[in-house]
């Protein structure tokens, strides 16, 4: 059953959503009295090996009697959160040994009776290894296991298993483990929320009178039989009997409220993420220190040379010789604009959520907050995307700034959309709850043609009013004839090379932010991603540079797209690591989740190309206008 969601209010909603979204762990604890209730919220199931999460009564749990759904904001209604109550009943302090979950479950001939295909249907989850996501208090529930004496903690728990023999079972009881902190006297705070699973046969239980509670028979020395599922032996109408039942127990804790989240976002891998900024780092200072030698000896040395020459008795040589092509435009100018646009847009959108992050405001605690801050900010950064690419558009020579605006609006956004669209019909057909409802794409639409457009064209006519940037001297009439480039200098060979000291200053941290996004983890090390983020911009600047001036010293003048491309190489390097990542560390074998994987890993590599090629080519684009600047030109 997918949530309902209100086109008009939606927007207020994710609004509301941003300011809760400014959370700073520490603020605002709620506090609970003895005896309160105390709610449990369904989020929704999700798997490692599918990526399609689905609403939690999409299968057929015990239900309240009256289904509520919360309002999602953007982030969450695009992650597939759809939460709802539940008919657990906690009241705070009460532990409770055994209940039954279900009404209608009070005696053992009327626990809850599935047919074959909803038997079937348990069955296909547990297969795939789907875990049920709960939160109370906004805390979420977790698992917690104990491997080689060190405490670990899984997101969510198992609805069932497979045993040796590919049996498969499920989990119909789960002991439900509040850790409280005491703040006051009769006053409580939680802290911790874990859920142990369990699965016992409706033979094992016994009803109390008042029908709501039980007990589970046992001999003492073992379990009773589990509940094993087996939709073919549901013949001529037999049907699966399972009773529900859970548990509670308030376990009081010394974790201060503040620091309930430590346990979810403890750094198991602190020791990698600092080998990965050493290496960053390292990479920094081996290629400044290629970029001082040039600008300290090389580059300072052909500048003097260049002014001492006489023109009427030394020919000009290296890259001075191709000052009156240097600047010429290129082939595709107004794309080349276009994705300067787009990346500046980019750029502005990873920078400023990243800086919202480090200050604490887009913790975890608030769901989908981060997705929303990003959409909006690039609402907004489409000023700075207009602005800068109908700037450079009318230095390159271009007068048709107002179509140049709409591209720089439509480009990237139609891919995106295009692609998520095209996915979105194949997770609809599969009814995932990560499918984009209708009302939200229209809404979605809307930001985009109704806020993203009209601020991509403002920008543009400011942008283009400001003035082309000023080049220090002027372009030949006829083209230079360039010489025959050295192997090296292969637009291919240097693109793939280039790209590798960019890849390999962000590759570590890649791997954690690809297992946050396709393993259900939390990523919340903003403070390594800042310091990798200022590593890369740093890298990409200096490779094409470098590259830039190496192919000006060989007379090749053709540097506009060389830079983009240049930097932006190493995004085809993180394509490929996201395809060596699916068949190393995924398990998927299904050919949806598998589109779903490609598809937006396509798109975030192509992202990344924009980005990065970006920054080489405002830096390169920096350079030699320094450099030609400094050249006395007859």
């Amino acid at each position: 059953m997918v949530a309902k969601n209100y086109f008009i209010p939606l927007f207020i909603g994710s609004v509301l959503e941003l300011t809760q979204g400014f959370y700073i762990p520490g603020v605002a604890p709620k506090e609970y009295m003895n005896g309160e209730a105390v709610d449990v919220k369904a989020v929704k199931m999700s798997s490692t090996t599918q990526f399609l999460p689905f609403e939690y009564y999409s299968l057929p749990f015990c239900r309240p009697k009256n289904l509520r759904y919360r309002g999602e904001n953007i982030g969450e209604i695009l992650r597939g959160d759809r939460i709802t109550n539940t008919p657990y009943i906690l009241r705070m302090n009460e532990n409770v040994t055994c209940r039954l979950l279900c009404p209608d479950s009070s005696t053992e001939a009327e626990a809850s009776e599935y047919s074959k295909d909803e038997v079937h249907k348990f069955v296909e989850k547990i297969k795939h290894q789907y875990r049920a996501h709960w939160i109370v208090d906004n805390l979420p529930s977790a698992t917690r296991l104990v491997v080689d004496e060190r405490t670990q903690y899984l997101h969510g728990f198992p609805i069932g298993y497979v045993d040796s023999s590919d049996r498969v079972g499920l989990f119909n009881h789960v002991t439900i483990i509040i850790k409280i902190h005491q703040a006051m006297p009769d006053s409580h705070r939680i802290v911790g929320f874990e859920i142990k699973a369990g699965s016992f046969d409706h033979q094992s239980y016994k009803i109390d009178e008042n029908g709501r509670s039980c007990t589970v028979a046992t001999n003492g020395e073992t379990l009773p039989p589990p509940v094993f599922l087996n939709p073919d032996s549901l013949q001529d109408g037999k049907k699966q009997k399972v009773i529900w039942s859970y548990g509670v127990r308030f376990e009081p804790s010394e974790i201060a409220w503040a620091s309930r989240w430590d346990t979810y976002l403890k750094m198991a891998d602190v020791k990698v993420h600092w080998i990965a900024i050493i290496n960053s780092f390292v990479c920094v200072i081996a290629l400044t220190v290629i970029f001082g030698f040039i600008f300290g000896r090389t580059l300072s040395r052909d500048i003097a040379r260049y002014n001492e020459e006489d023109d009427d008795e030394v020919e000009s040589t290296g890259w001075k010789l191709v000052h009156g092509d240097v600047f010429r435009p290129p082939q595709g100018k107004e794309l080349l604009a276009t994705l300067v646009g787009t990346g500046v847009q980019l750029l502005g959108v990873f920078s400023v959520t990243l800086f919202f992050a480090l200050l604490g405001m887009l913790s975890p605690a608030s769901r989908g907050a981060l997705m929303t801050v990003a959409i909006v900010v690039w609402l907004f950064m489409g000023l700075s995307a207009g602005y800068y690419s109908s700037r450079f558009y009318k230095t390159l020579g271009g007068d048709q700034w107002k179509r140049n605006a709409m591209l720089t609006a439509c480009l990237f956004p139609s891919l995106v959309f295009g692609i998520g669209f095209v996915l979105n019909l194949f997770i609809w057909s599969e009814k995932s709850s990560g499918a984009v409802p209708f009302t939200t794409m229209l809404f979605l639409l809307f930001m985009w043609f109704g806020g993203s457009v009209p601020l991509v064209l403002a920008g543009a006519f400011f942008g283009f009013r400001k003035g082309a940037y000023k080049f220090p001297i002027s372009v030949n009439q006829i083209p230079r004839q360039i010489p025959e480039q050295p192997t090296m200098l292969h637009p291919i060979i240097s693109v793939l090379f280039a790209g590798i000291l960019p890849f390999g200053a962000v590759f570590i941290e890649l791997f954690f932010i690809m297992t946050a996004i396709w393993e259900n983890q939390f990523y919340y090390m903003f403070g390594f991603l800042f310091l990798v983020f200022v590593v890369l911009i740093i890298v990409c600047a200096e490779i094409t540079i470098v590259m830039v001036y190496i192919q000006l010293c060989a007379e090749d003048y053709r540097w506009w797209w060389r830079s983009v491309f240049v930097s932006g190489g190493c995004a085809i390097y993180v394509w490929l690591y996201s395809v060596f990542y699916f068949f190393r560390n995924l398990e998927v074998h299904e050919t949806v989740p598998a589109m779903v994987y490609f598809g937006y890993s396509t798109v975030m590599a192509i992202g990344f190309f924009i980005l990065t090629g970006t920054i080489g080519f405002v830096a390169t684009f920096m350079f030699t206008r320094k450099i030609y600047a400094a050249v006395k030109i007859d």
